[in-house]
């Protein structure tokens, strides 16, 4: 298949990118490289060493028989949509091009408007451009868990059968997102759903949990594959940041009491489920939503775990409270559906103590490029 992959130099782009590259398709990489920026912005970086997007797309040409091209533009230019889409006419586009931190998106009023701007105008323009040039394309869009919230009842995946005063209907589930990032999100959710009963479109919405780990089957074949891994308080999530304060002898740092309940799942489950997506298309005129995650996890339990298998490879790790930044529920029911990508063929990496112990070790190989002022957090949302 031709494949184009809107933000293919980020963290779950690029071994995206290389994945389906690796099995045969026909890739396009469309990226801004605005995310490095961000970098420059809060003063961090990536804890593993990354090359730049024109090295590591050089190095897959010079060693492997995969097809990757680049293309360096913006989603909210329109122009730039509408010329990659014409010239390399996709058989599917994978949409990771969107400021994907809720923490930046909270930052202040600047970086609120910036987020959802950029999310929703950069979808906006993949939906009239994929209408007008390649109608029959299969939009796979990543979306987040974080639009449902944590509702006291059981989360589908995308819709929910209600009745109401003696008549039945199937909707889309209730939306109660946690950030402007994540309402962000939801206004992309209703734009797609629109655009597939109006336009006949066909789009899957990928409804992702949080990702841990970084490395891939593909990422670990060559140096400059390798992915970027954030652990600081504004990009990283929570096991990657549990793991770089544990190897430089911080506090296990968890937001109020740790009873916040989220989805998870590991990187090499995450392309593997685009690509699962990709080789099992919707219908057209079928808005799809498949929640995509394998385990389930409170912060606290996290903690406990990464504590555990540091302390028995002899850091000195114990776990701290500090009072959450954050307007969220502490302890909460959760229970979410996701069994849709499970059908379709998708076998979890579950969490293990060896993978926590290959995160700590690799977070401790790179300790030196650990900033301790960025694993605490600053942002608030009140």
């Amino acid at each position: 298949m031709k494949i184009m992959i809107a933000g293919g130099d980020g963290f779950c782009g690029w071994p995206t990118s290389l994945h389906l590259a690796a099995r045969g398709h026909e890739i396009l990489i469309v990226d801004n490289l605005v995310r490095r920026t961000y970098d420059d912005e809060l003063n961090t970086q990536s804890l593993t060493p990354i090359a730049s997007l024109e090295e590591r797309v050089r190095s897959v040409r010079e060693t492997t028989s995969w097809s990757i091209n680049t293309l360096i533009g913006d989603l909210q230019d329109y122009d730039v949509v509408e010329g990659a889409l014409r010239s390399f006419q996709p058989d599917a586009i994978v949409h990771y091009a969107e400021q994907r931190s809720a923490p930046y998106s909270m930052m202040d009023r600047e970086h609120a408007v910036y987020t959802q701007v950029n999310n929703v105008v950069g979808t906006l323009n993949l939906l009239y451009g994929i209408k007008a040039i390649c109608p029959d394309a299969h939009l796979i869009k990543l979306g987040t868990m974080g639009e449902y919230g944590t509702p006291n009842i059981d989360i589908e995946e995308g819709y929910l059968r209600v009745e109401h005063n003696g008549r039945t209907d199937v909707l889309p589930y209730p939306k109660q997102p946690f950030s402007m990032y994540h309402l962000s999100k939801v206004h992309d959710s209703h734009n797609i759903m629109f655009a597939c009963k109006a336009w006949g479109l066909r789009a899957t919405d990928l409804n992702q949990g949080v990702v841990y780990g970084y490395q891939t089957d593909e990422t670990r074949q060559n140096p400059l594959f390798v992915n970027r891994l954030d652990y600081d308080h504004v990009f990283g999530t929570v096991l990657n940041r549990f793991c770089a304060q544990a190897v430089i002898g911080h506090d296990l740092t968890v937001y109020g009491e740790g009873g916040q309940t989220r989805g998870f799942l590991e990187i090499r489950d995450t392309v593997r489920c685009i690509e699962l997506a990709a080789l099992h298309p919707a219908d057209q005129g079928e808005f799809r939503v498949f929640n995509q995650f394998t385990e389930q996890f409170s912060v606290l339990e996290l903690a406990k775990r990464v504590e555990a298998v540091a302390q028995s490879l002899g850091f000195n790790t114990k776990i701290a409270h500090l009072e959450n930044p954050r307007v969220e529920k502490q302890s909460h029911y959760y229970h979410a559906k996701h069994t849709k990508l499970i059908d379709l063929g998708l076998e979890p990496h579950l969490l293990s103590d060896t993978m926590i112990t290959e995160m700590l070790q690799e977070a401790y190989r790179y300790q030196d490029r650990i900033r301790a002022s960025a694993l605490l957090p600053t942002i608030t949302w009140r």
